[in-house]
């Protein structure tokens, strides 16, 4: 079953090399989407593909492995809406 993840990443994660770390963990586990710095210095986080897969990128993203500090991650869940090729940082 495909998903979309929606993923609000809060604290220092700009800057640090945070959204390539996104899709290198993503683009291995099958994802597409989009890593997308926010104004107000977070990062939104947007995939799709097998629910399996969402979940095990959002188990890396709750990890202190990620580069910079992940002060708190919000997620959200929908259906999948289509319309994202690859993997881009924005």
């Amino acid at each position: 079953m495909t998903v979309r993840l929606t993923v609000v990443v809060r604290g220092r994660v700009q800057g640090v090399g945070f959204r390539y770390w996104v899709r290198r963990r993503a683009e291995p586990l099958g994802l597409v989407g989009t890593a997308t710095n926010l104004q107000n210095g977070g990062v939104e986080v947007v995939v799709e593909g097998p629910r399996v897969a969402c979940e095990q990128l959002l188990e890396a993203l709750r990890t202190e492995e990620t580069p910079g500090f992940a002060g708190s991650v919000e997620a959200t869940w929908s259906q999948a809406l289509g319309g994202l090729a690859g993997f881009r940082e924005r």
